[in-house]
């Protein structure tokens, strides 16, 4: 016990040495700040743009390692708290953002309460003496929706970097941990996170009118200059907790249909109860067959179903889910095509992937089980696959089908990418790249749920592979301008 004691005290006063070591040399620097300027500024800019595409105005918003606050102001919080060691760093953060809360505290030591939508820690992880101490005491300012969002140097910048802060170019640095993004996934999952996506960032951290923007939005993208990019980010969430205690959520399950007349009485049939009930919500759009009076027999024949037809006054499918959400008074929100091909009785797996916290946008994939012969295509099926890698690689998670009519989602989700619609406007005919952009752009964990993808017994179907393939490729290059090279 007594060889045991001293080795705790032994690291204990390690750690003291080397956190007062930091300490004076961050003093230091915000001593120098008020007569040193840094060419590292431009680098700083971007960083915070890149902050600003990620992180909303408005939420309530902790960075640790805040310096002297200018990240966290250009965020524009509803709230926003800044927490560092550095006393000089904490007074000119105070002087410059006196709307901002800072607070004078160590990293491995927080002691706020409350929860955060968002927590940044920006070229932090680095500099720490226990990563994963400092990620496991984030858990009480966390909730199921809270991002962290980390940035850090690559160590490929590691002898750049040397040289440019002995030319008095950049901030000078400590002997820094040097993580890759591997360490930082593995260290947040044992502190009980799990990582969503991460990216690269910056090729070109000077002002250089052409290049700057050439590299940094573009080139960076690009395998294999990615690799050597100057920053790495990370957006991670807190690894879903089975709640229990919690009350059941009523689920509304909308269904688009235009000229699908021969499905409406198996889908009524079909559809399971979930949750606290279910609710069916007929989009009709148009039909040129009697489909609107086909689901108004079938609604009359089953009065025990929570069931509402709404007339589409638009056009597109698209158009026809975004007036059954509207409509909609369920906590969650599903789609299901009416032409049958995906079946009913698997809606409850997409149910339980979002009420367990698994995933926060649930997305059906028809290419992993075999299908009908019928269901799809040769083409169709190839046009899939190309399209699936080529949305991968844009909104940086796993897209193996993008174009299953099945997707589900909280409202509370939907009304947030709705609100955000702006940013890509009304674009989109089939709904799914709406519902799609719009996670990706909230950082919401997308997964993907397989499904048996069944032969159309009833009618045709209103895809036009061609056509409609010109209007994915559009989607694709609108993709790369508005959430690839941004």
């Amino acid at each position: 016990m007594q060889g045991i004691s001293s080795h705790a005290y032994s690291n204990r006063q390690a750690f003291l040495s080397y956190q007062e070591e930091r300490r004076r040399h961050w003093d230091s620097v915000a001593c120098r700040l008020d007569h040193w300027f840094s060419r590292g500024t431009f680098y700083h800019e971007r960083v915070s743009e890149i902050y600003r595409y990620l992180v909303p105005p408005g939420q309530r918003v902790l960075e640790i390692g805040c310096g002297t606050g200018d990240l966290l102001a250009a965020l524009q919080p509803a709230e926003g708290v800044g927490i560092d060691f550095s006393a000089g760093m904490i007074r000119r953060a105070e002087q410059k953002y006196p709307h901002l809360r800072f607070v004078r505290c160590d990293a491995h030591d927080i002691g706020l309460s409350g929860q955060f939508d968002v927590i940044v820690l920006s070229d932090l992880v680095n500099d720490l003496w226990d990563v994963q101490a400092v990620m496991s005491q984030l858990d009480r300012l966390c909730s199921a929706r809270t991002r962290i969002v980390i940035n850090t140097y690559s160590r490929v910048w590691e002898l750049p970097l040397l040289l440019t802060q002995k030319r008095g170019l950049s901030t000078p640095l400590l002997p820094q941990n040097w993580l890759t993004v591997e360490d930082i996934c593995n260290l947040l999952r044992l502190a009980g996170y799990e990582d969503i996506r991460h990216f690269n960032e910056i090729l070109w951290p000077m002002k250089t009118p052409v290049l700057a923007n050439l590299f940094n939005r573009y080139l960076v993208r690009l395998w294999p200059l990615s690799c050597l990019s100057l920053s790495n980010f990370i957006i991670a969430r807190k690894r879903p907790d089975k709640e229990t205690g919690i009350p059941e959520p009523l689920v509304s399950v909308v269904v688009p249909a235009r000229n699908e007349a021969g499905n409406i009485e198996e889908i009524l049939g079909r559809i399971p109860e979930m949750g606290a009930g279910t609710e069916i919500v007929f989009v009709e759009g148009n039909s040129q067959d009697n489909t609107c009076e086909a689901i108004e027999q079938a609604i009359a024949r089953h009065p025990e179903r929570r069931c509402r037809l709404l007339r589409q006054t638009g056009k597109g499918k698209g158009d026809a889910v975004r007036l059954g959400f509207q409509e909609a008074s369920g906590d969650i929100l599903m789609i299901l095509d009416a032409d049958m091909t995906v079946p009913p009785e698997g809606l409850p797996r997409f149910f339980e992937a979002l009420r367990s916290g698994e995933g926060e946008f649930i997305n059906g994939v028809r290419l992993v089980y075999p299908m009908e012969k019928e269901a799809m295509r040769y083409a169709n099926l190839l046009g899939n696959k190309f399209f699936s890698l080529a949305f991968s690689w844009l909104l940086g998670q796993p897209i193996k089908d993008t174009l299953c009519g099945t997707k589900v989602l909280s409202r509370e989700h939907y009304e947030k990418i709705a609100k955000n619609r702006a940013y890509f406007g009304d674009f989109d005919p089939f709904g799914d790249f709406d519902l799609l952009f719009g996670a990706a752009k909230l950082n919401l964990k997308i997964v993907e749920m397989p499904i048996r993808y069944r032969e159309r017994r009833y009618g045709d179907t209103n895809i036009d592979r061609w056509r409609h393939g010109m209007i994915l490729l559009r989607m694709v290059l609108f993709a790369l301008k508005r959430i690839k090279f941004f």
